[in-house]
């Protein structure tokens, strides 16, 4: 199946000259784009603003694509991230209902394939408008159109409901369901600190109905209020949450109670007394001091992270929670030197359960003097050897650097301010949402009080009592 272009005198890697479609398994589309000239690959500051679009219809065809049933895009973005910071400079995302965020590029083509979605089921043919343009929205240079027949092809997605025997076999069915957008955390913030003053340093949110995103949990956010230099991060963006100065960090959407981050034990029964509540809330709160350091080791600046510490990095919590041994929260390992070059992994880089911090995070936390940071250490170039001690831990090679305090303090300064003018006492604001007009259910207001108290004594034990924490609304 193949168009072939009608305009010319476009850049080379915006000429399409051929599409061409092919069935995988007669669940998947593959699209690929054959151009004039090649295609600039992820990498390529020249692909920033670049589109690809192919529109699907059932009407006839359409110059613009963008009212289409159903529309694949193919962009190109600079992100400034670069090899150092685990991705390209400039890279192509996908976007489109049943397409698969992967692309591929060769020569003179760029591909991309998906799954037909319910705008399109029972069509046995359409009509498909291809364009390439640059800009924002894009400025179209190139565009071919072609019928598609789908004979081959049969989209997975099916509304179950109304779906009987002789409506299969199905190779693969799905339905898909869509829940509540996420609210924004900004807005969160806003109507909490318009409504009970500007008090809290972190938000803990949660819900009685599900968010439309796949992480049962929540990541995290904030402007880091309460300026703390020397820990590789900054404050920014205090106005948009509508503090002046006291909001730290906080959830990034709602935890709902269908979720095991608020349940009191887990599925499995292992994990009770809300220990996954803990994990998600010390480990999410806690990026607000961590994981962003480095160290200054000869001459050499050492990333610890950046997000979570390493997995090679040596990081036991000073305080532990939830087993005698630990890794610190925020992520690293807990290592053992087996003295012949090899080193035992007695705790991962996972934070569940519940963990405590190192004395790296709670001096990044203004909780410990430097001199209480023992020196650690970080492996490199991390191998497994393929055999585990008697009780299961994994045995690791790996290129040892011993790291000291005053390598992290020589990379990014003094932690300011210092342990003796460091806030010790903190705010929580645990906040229950509910959908609009109706009143939280029991099950969510038990669930928050529950946690509210645990927060506290989480917070107590795993700081070494050196800080508190309260859940004062007042």
């Amino acid at each position: 199946m193949t168009a072939t272009d009608e305009t010319a005198n476009v850049a080379a890697n915006l000429d399409v000259k051929k599409v061409t479609f092919a069935a995988i398994d007669r669940l998947f589309l593959k699209a690929t784009i054959e151009t004039r000239g090649p295609v600039p690959p992820d990498g390529d500051p020249g692909i920033n603003g670049v589109t690809y679009r192919i529109a699907f219809d059932k009407s006839a065809t359409r110059r613009d694509v963008s009212k289409a049933a159903v529309v694949w895009t193919i962009r190109g973005v600079a992100n400034g991230r670069g090899p150092d910071r685990g991705g390209p400079a400039s890279r192509y995302v996908v976007s489109g209902a049943g397409a698969e965020p992967e692309v591929s590029v060769a020569g003179n083509t760029i591909s991309l394939k998906g799954i037909l979605p319910q705008e399109l089921a029972g069509a046995s043919e359409v009509v498909t408008t291809i364009d390439a343009g640059t800009g924002t929205p894009p400025s179209v240079s190139n565009w071919v159109s072609v019928k598609l027949p789908l004979t081959d092809l049969r989209s997975p997605e099916v509304d179950l409901s109304g779906t009987t025997k002789k409506d299969g076999p199905f190779p693969v069915a799905f339905e898909g369901f869509h829940w509540a957008e996420i609210p924004r955390a900004q807005d969160v913030t806003c109507s909490v600190i318009k409504a009970l003053g500007d008090k809290f340093d972190f938000f803990a949110t949660y819900s009685d109905f599900r968010v439309d995103n796949p992480e049962g949990g929540t990541p995290s956010t904030g402007p880091r209020g309460q300026t703390v230099s020397g820990i590789g991060t900054t404050t920014n963006g205090l106005e948009n949450y509508c503090s002046q100065g006291q909001l730290q960090w906080m959830f990034v959407e709602p935890v709902s109670t269908s979720a095991v981050q608020i349940q009191e034990r887990s599925p499995d029964g292992r994990m009770t007394d809300y220990n996954y509540a803990m994990s998600q809330i010390g480990h999410e709160l806690g990026h607000r001091w961590a994981a962003d350091a480095r160290a200054l080791v000869n001459g050499e600046t050492i990333t610890l992270g950046p997000v979570h510490w390493a997995a090679g990095v040596h990081l036991p919590a000073a305080f532990p929670y939830s087993n005698p041994v630990e890794a610190d929260a925020m992520g690293g390992s807990t290592w053992k030197e087996n003295g012949d070059g090899t080193y035992t992994q007695l705790d991962r880089d996972y934070y569940s359960p519940a963990k405590g911090w190192s004395w790296l995070a709670l001096y990044l936390m203004g909780l410990a003097k430097p001199d209480e940071v023992p020196p650690f250490f970080i492996l490199r170039n991390l191998q497994r050897t393929g055999q585990s001690d008697a009780n299961g831990h994994p045995i690791f090679k790996g290129d040892k650097t011993i790291i000291t305090i005053a390598d992290v303090i020589a990379a990014m300064g003094p932690r300011v301010p210092d342990f003796d003018h460091a806030q010790k006492k903190f705010n929580t604001a645990i906040v229950v949402m509910t959908m609009h007009g109706n009143q939280p259910t029991k099950e969510l207001i038990t669930a928050a009080n529950n946690i509210s108290e645990h927060w506290i004594a989480y917070w107590s034990k795993t700081t070494g009592g050196r800080s508190t924490v309260t859940v004062n609304p007042k």
